[in-house]
């Protein structure tokens, strides 16, 4: 696969894995020329199989939608068999580490937060979409603290409009709306109102309205709409939490009005703002001349380049160059040591693949021999000069980016526009780690359904046919099998002799939210802690350095749960931190165990 990861590495230095999902992982990047920090997530096609439609459905949507609030796309790069989604990389992590963290947020620190929630959704529903997965997991953390919404995978742009009702079961079962878990037709956007109710009460109160072990016990809860209401909520908390969690999606309030509720606009004094800052119809000034100098070609011609919003190595030197002059940066692009080398002939691929094919088949046949068999590289800018600069180009539409047709092959990523995910489509989670494959059993139940599954994101098939008809019944509908397999196994890695780390010692931070102050000032002792209690949680590991990976399985073998614990030196208290990373696996069953495994530790 070394071929696959070439496009890659021409344009992104590779740094440490940040997450894992069910079909994907996460890395952490450099992009060269602007040496600006970018998160990779990387998927084999192979693996993804009946997936792949959600990831079509999620490159469209990051195309078409363009807020501050929202995780910017940056650069798609499709190979024969991997596909790379280049994003902005928010350094806080997810909303949810931050929940854990401090246990739950004030008042006036949750407005902070859901005040930008629900301008990004306001403006997701003012594109015809509806989000459909709200939750803490798919909400990061940026440089400047800000929430920027992740993961369009199960979102819908209904052809008929935001109105118009929907049928795919889809979500996370405890955010997941009353009218969905009976499998009725829906309204996206009524859905996601609900799952905000559900996302308000998580960062006011830290743990969420309805929970359980038994799904068939949770879908009851939810269906009746009861929830405790702590003692520390206040009146107007209360109320706002009543108005998005009605059973009834009609009594729900809606998006518009939840933009001049009296809760958000307190101590604002002013509306919630949910128009983009980020208009991608006006072009910044800097930017465009950087990118020219570099590339070698007229403003004119890099703007026209840049408004196609192609998503490939111009978009993304463009978007970076903005973030960079938008925290202060120089608005400059750096020459990586391929370029310093290119030879003429190199350099005029190069310029085939910038620019257009047509325009360059109208070059004089000698001109183009001259290039290739020179080695003046005055002889290629010249070339470069001559394509396209006054070629005229087609303005994209306010917002809305416009996606090219391409007049190749058609590729695997063009989604198909405006259709919603088929109600039998179910998301099947795999590893790219792993090694071989099982099939979940078909007479599992709802009931039987282990609880790191309740907050996890899926296409669900509410009929269940129990092997007597494929007909839909009556009194059968249930959230039927949530997964199709089981993970691939892995190989079982219990280290017989632990080794210590080669390094003279764990690595210096910051106290940070995600880490765990502790009163030892020895990282062996802390660490040699950990590795004592970790088997009494049926939790495996492996060790390298100062950072434990761990994992814990289900009856059947299947990896439920990923997460890692890193022994840090912290400067001030001069004590060692447990820096804690969840990898995969339901958000509120990882804050039980590692709170258990960290408190029953004597650190």
């Amino acid at each position: 696969m070394a071929i696959d990861n070439e496009e890659l590495l021409k344009h992104y230095e590779l740094q440490e894995t940040i997450g894992s999902g069910g079909f994907a992982k996460v890395k952490l990047a450099s992009h060269k020329l602007t040496r600006e920090k970018v998160a990779v997530k990387i998927m084999d096609k192979e693996s993804l199989g009946e997936d792949l439609p959600r990831v079509q459905t999620e490159i469209e949507a990051m195309k078409n939608l363009s807020h501050q609030h929202i995780c910017r796309l940056y650069h798609v790069i499709e190979t024969a068999h991997k596909i790379f989604i280049i994003m902005e990389y928010c350094p806080g992590g997810e909303l949810f580490d931050y929940i854990i963290a401090k246990d739950r947020l004030s008042e006036e620190e949750a407005r902070i937060f859901f005040r930008q929630i629900v301008s990004a959704v306001a403006y997701v529903h003012s594109q015809g979409y509806a989000h459909r997965d709200l939750k803490p997991e798919n909400l990061l953390i940026d440089e400047d603290h800000n929430l920027k919404l992740i993961d369009f995978g199960l979102c819908a742009k209904p052809k008929g409009g935001l109105n118009y009702q929907l049928t795919t079961c889809c979500g996370s079962p405890a955010y997941a709306a009353p009218e969905l878990i009976q499998g009725k037709a829906y309204i996206g956007s009524e859905a996601d109102i609900w799952s905000m109710g559900i996302l308000l009460y998580a960062l006011l109160c830290g743990f969420l309205p309805f929970d359980d072990d038994n799904m068939v016990t949770l879908y009851r809860k939810i269906m009746r709409g009861k929830y405790n209401i702590p003692k520390w909520l206040s009146p107007a908390s209360v109320l706002i939490l009543n108005q998005m969690l009605q059973v009834d999606p009609k009594k729900r309030i809606t998006v518009k009005h939840l933009l001049t509720h009296p809760w958000l606009m307190q101590d604002y004094g002013c509306p919630v703002d949910w128009r983009t800052r980020y208009p991608i119809d006006r072009l910044d000034e800097d930017c465009i001349t950087e990118l020219s100098v570099f590339f070698k070609c007229s403003k004119k011609h890099m703007s026209s380049l840049v408004s196609e919003w192609k998503y490939d190595r111009i978009t993304a030197a463009y978007l970076l160059l903005l973030h960079k002059k938008s925290h202060g940066k120089s608005v400059r692009l750096f020459a990586c040591a391929e370029q310093q080398v290119s030879t003429p002939l190199t350099e005029l691929k190069q310029a085939l693949k910038d620019h257009s094919e047509d325009n360059f088949q109208s070059l004089d046949k000698q001109q183009k021999l001259a290039s290739m068999k020179s080695g003046n590289k005055e002889n290629i800018k010249q070339i470069k000069v001559h394509m396209n600069v006054n070629d005229n180009f087609v303005q994209p539409e306010t917002r809305t980016p416009v996606v090219q047709k391409s007049r190749e092959k058609k590729n695997l990523v063009i989604p198909r526009r405006n259709e919603d995910v088929p109600n039998k489509a179910v998301v099947k989670e795999t590893s790219l780690n792993q090694d071989s494959n099982q099939d979940v059993p078909q007479e599992h139940t709802a009931a039987a359904f282990s609880p790191e599954r309740r907050t996890r994101s899926l296409d669900i098939n509410l009929y269940q046919n129990n092997g007597e008809s494929s007909q839909k019944k009556k009194g059968t509908k249930m959230f039927g099998s949530l997964e199709r397999g089981l993970d691939k196994v892995i190989t079982m890695l219990t280290p017989s002799k632990r080794k210590r780390p080669f390094k003279d010692g764990p690595r210096k931070i910051k106290a940070q939210y995600n880490v765990t102050t502790t009163t030892m000032v020895n990282a062996d002792q802390a660490l040699d802690e950990i590795i004592r209690i970790l088997p009494t949680k049926r939790v495996d590991f492996v060790q390298k350095g100062y950072t434990l990976k761990c994992w814990t399985r289900s009856d059947f073998g299947k990896v439920t749960m990923q997460f890692k614990l890193e022994m840090c030196q912290l400067s001030k208290p001069e004590v060692i931190g447990i820096r804690r990373q969840r990898l995969k696996g339901d958000a509120w069953v990882y804050k039980r165990l590692v709170e258990d495994i960290l408190s029953s530790s004597n650190i």
